[in-house]
């Protein structure tokens, strides 16, 4: 494994999103002085919060899987996620509602699932889907080690006889087609496949590898932390500063200051400067590359996955046919997607994500209220409307998505909401992202693995990239392990696996939670 070249006493780590704590952690735990620059007012990045009346509103992602990885970052300096957040295991993970009016509850327990599926669907489909389960775990073992969890230097890593294995899996097959092996119910198919999305690739063009996803949603577990989403970056940073790191925020980095090959210094908009040995920039992918002063040459110019419009919306009601997640789905499919990533219309038969926080957690807001997060998908900005068009568009988008969801069963939703933030793509594009899309640059094939923008900066001996825009990608547990690759460019320890536990990593994360029952339904 490449590492950077020279002294790396004292690391500056920009940005305190995800990836940033990830690697100030390992950074921390291997010994080297940190120094965090956040140009926001606290830690959280993409995963921030703001206070909408009296509702605290997270702003990024929602759906929390994998946590032995944020604990895995706490126990390089000695800590555990436990000693901070409270993890409440959902049963059900999702709650899946149909355009045809069906709907079942998506567990992660096995025997559960088995007996959901062969309620929803008939035997033949529950004997389906536990062949599913066995590939969605072999799949899983297969890449994780080798190539989500690893540093490329070069694509001749992939030449390993995991590759032989995926490909046994049927790996680089299309992941629609893979589904359809276990199940031909076209309900439970989505299911186990709109996954793909995350990646920022239609099923039916997605590789089958990315069913990883999809086993970390329906086998590993989903998970809520008491105090909202934002309560893991602001933990982290907690940890962090205890471990001795010096947190900076406010803090906009305005120049890289380079001599000889190497950066020798942050220079933030204040005027500080700051000495460093080595730097690791988790800011999105474009800021990195205007602070580098220049973008490495690629033969195909980078795709950015779809963006989102979200509502949040506080309200004086809830409706008993939410869960914590529920999974609304339009009835159409294929055309939902080629909406999305190839024609740039809006989706005329949306599928929608409902989250309800407050489910678990009424502390969020006020008494007696509700907190509801709708996420439509969305073209970003390169395919679909621009975002200056968004400036109209956006309010007129808001009451159509209301009157959907009033459409498809929680009546009076509109005349429920107290207080409310609608975020659109031009709201990312003013935060930075590229393309007006949060989930960065898409999981196509040529945008995977080693062909992945690196996260080692050609031209600078101590210059380290992590976030969803490098390796291994987008989602809250790939920037946790970007930031753990980050760290071991700096130090040159051991790579993957580092602070791993000896235990088989499909197994049920050993985090100390909350087991207890869903009260997403309303008693």
């Amino acid at each position: 494994m490449r590492t950077v070249v020279g002294p790396t006493d004292h690391v500056v780590v920009v940005g305190a999103g995800l990836s940033g704590l990830s690697c100030a952690l390992h950074l921390l735990g291997a010994g080297r002085r940190v120094t965090i620059v956040e140009r926001d007012a606290g830690p959280g990045g993409r995963a921030g919060r703001v206070q909408l009346g009296e509702y605290q509103v997270d702003t990024g992602p929602t759906v929390l899987t994998m946590p032995h990885l944020i604990d895995e970052a706490f126990a390089a300096v000695g800590d555990s996620l436990a000693r901070h957040v409270e993890l409440v295991a959902l049963h059900p993970a999702y709650r899946a509602a149909f355009a045809d009016g069906t709907g079942l509850d998506v567990h992660t327990d096995g025997e559960a699932m088995e007996e959901e599926v062969r309620r929803f669907a008939g035997p033949a489909e529950a004997a389906g889907y536990r062949q599913l389960r066995d590939w969605l775990e072999r799949l899983y073992r297969a890449q994780m080690r080798r190539f989500i969890d690893t540093n490329f230097d070069s694509p001749f890593q992939l030449l390993h006889p995991d590759l032989a294995r995926l490909a046994a899996l049927g790996g680089f097959g299309r992941l629609d087609g893979r589904i359809g092996r276990f199940l031909s119910d076209a309900r439970l198919r989505r299911v186990f496949s709109f996954q793909a999305l995350y990646a920022g690739v239609a099923p039916a063009r997605a590789l089958a590898a990315y069913a990883v996803i999809s086993y970390m949603d329906t086998v590993a577990g989903v998970w809520f932390p008491k105090g909202g989403m934002h309560a893991v970056p602001r933990a982290m940073a907690d940890a962090a500063a205890g471990a001795g790191a010096e947190l900076r925020w406010s803090a906009d980095v305005s120049t890289l200051e380079r001599s000889a090959g190497r950066v020798r210094a942050v220079h933030l908009a204040s005027g500080e400067r700051i000495p460093c040995d080595a730097v690791v920039l988790t800011c999105e992918l474009s800021a990195a590359h205007r602070l580098l002063g220049r973008a490495p040459r690629r033969p195909v110019r980078l795709r950015h996955s779809p963006s989102a419009v979200v509502l949040h919306a506080g309200t004086d009601r809830t409706w008993p046919s939410l869960a914590h997640h529920t999974l609304s789905f339009g009835g159409a499919w294929e055309r939902t997607f080629d909406e999305l990533t190839r024609t740039g219309a809006l989706m005329s038969d949306p599928s929608l994500l409902i989250t309800r926080p407050t489910a678990h957690d009424s502390s969020l807001a006020p008494p007696g209220r509700h907190l509801h997060y709708v996420l439509a998908p969305c073209p970003n900005t390169t395919v679909g409307p621009s975002a200056a068009t968004w400036r109209d568009l956006g309010p007129r988008y808001r009451d159509s998505l209301i009157a959907e969801l009033e459409r498809r069963g929680l009546d009076g939703f509109a005349q429920s909401i107290q207080e409310e933030l609608l975020v659109t793509p031009l709201d990312w594009q003013a935060q930075g992202h590229a393309a007006g899309s949060p989930f960065s640059v898409s999981h196509t094939f040529a945008q995977t693995g080693p062909f992945r923008p690196r996260n080692l900066v050609r031209g600078l001996d101590n210059v380290v990239l992590a976030g969803c825009g490098t390796t291994p990608g987008v989602g809250v547990p790939t920037v946790l392990i970007s930031g753990k690759l980050a760290a071991a460019r700096v130090t040159g320890g051991p790579g993957p696996g580092r602070h791993r536990a000896a235990r088989d990593r499909s197994a049920p994360p050993a985090v100390p939670v909350s087991c207890a029952p869903d009260r997403g339904r309303l008693r």
